[in-house]
């Protein structure tokens, strides 16, 4: 059996449809269902059993979890811009670590989700090399949770034998209920329901004009394909980048979407909030090349095909992912 922690998130609900795909519903999902909407991620998909966070910690610590191969570890607050630094680190590095001890302890396979964030303002580059960790300097308490997990997995040999993943800007169905931390795509189909119109962030700096800010975009049923690539490839231990290995500016991601939906584009700039420009990152883009070393062969779509299928298959609709739905 398999168990996903943050099972109906984006990653995680779309990790339990690709595993339906492939002929699997032999899955332990954990979650922290409370009042939200996240059950809708998770209505028609297949699984053996469901726990919420609390009772998974509890059994963690008690040892009571027969029968797991594998856990993949994506449950985590992922709000970067959360202010409570003593709940990220009990939630996001915490519970990490109490997963990776049970799993160390027992020879489970364990994959766990890091975060581009941790690399901060990309001075340091996107080199998923272990040697270069400790040099980064993560802007916010969200990312600086997720780096010190990694550097515990470091330092304490954990990366032998488990995985972490460097997921960059992951977007797709199944992120109705994150809020304000939903993708820009989402943001955008709603404002052009609305008004007919997509605003912007102004450039904070000199080096971009507005709106040609980048990031390395990734659909999440590329996402899931290769974090399923790593449960059938254990030797493939240690941080990896998950990406698409191309910057994309957030023009080229709103002209896609104008473009999904048969319209010309229209864009307004606004003023960037004092309080991210500090922390915000103009230039993202995942370096692929230990992804490529360790045998990974999948690649990301197209940006313009990964936003068509999202806006015309689930946005205009509403709808979520399903086992029957194509890859």
């Amino acid at each position: 059996m398999i168990a996903i922690t943050g099972a109906a998130g984006l990653i995680g609900s779309a990790l339990v449809w690709h595993c339906n795909r492939q002929g699997r519903s032999d899955l332990l999902l954990v979650d922290a269902l409370g009042r939200s909407d996240k059950f809708r991620n998770l209505a028609g998909l297949d699984f053996s059993d469901y726990l919420e966070r609390e009772e998974w910690e509890s059994r963690l610590e008690s040892g009571a979890l027969p029968g797991l191969e594998a856990v993949v570890h994506l449950g985590a607050c992922s709000n970067t811009t959360e202010r409570d630094g003593s709940w990220l680190m009990r939630n996001n590095f915490g519970s990490s670590r109490l997963a990776a001890g049970y799993c160390l302890a027992r020879g489970i396979r364990l994959i766990y989700a890091s975060s581009a964030a941790t690399y901060g303002d990309g001075r340091q580059g996107y080199d998923d090399a272990l040697e270069g960790m400790a040099r980064l300097r993560p802007l916010n308490k969200y990312a600086f949770s997720k780096h010190a997990f990694d550097l515990w997995a470091w330092r304490s040999g954990a990366l032998a034998t488990i995985t972490g993943l460097k997921y960059f800007n992951v977007f797709g169905p199944n992120e109705y209920h994150k809020g304000d931390m939903r993708s820009l795509v989402v943001k955008a189909w709603e404002q052009i329901q609305a008004d007919g119109c997509v605003r912007l962030f102004q450039s904070n700096t000199p080096a971009y004009a507005d709106g040609e800010q980048q990031r390395d975009f990734l659909y999440v049923k590329d996402a899931v394909a290769m974090t399923a690539w790593f449960l059938e490839h254990p030797e493939a231990a240690g941080i990896y980048n998950l990406g698409s290995g191309t910057a994309r500016s957030w023009n080229d991601l709103v002209g896609a979407i104008f473009a999904a939906l048969g319209r010309p584009a229209r864009i307004e700039y606004i003023p960037m909030p004092a309080s991210l420009q500090a922390a915000y990152q103009n230039h993202t883009c995942a370096e692929l090349g230990r992804l490529r070393r360790a045998g990974c062969g999948i690649a990301a779509r197209p940006l313009e095909a990964a936003v068509e299928d999202y806006v015309r298959n689930y946005l205009a609709p509403g709808a979520w992912l399903q086992p029957s739905d194509p890859g």
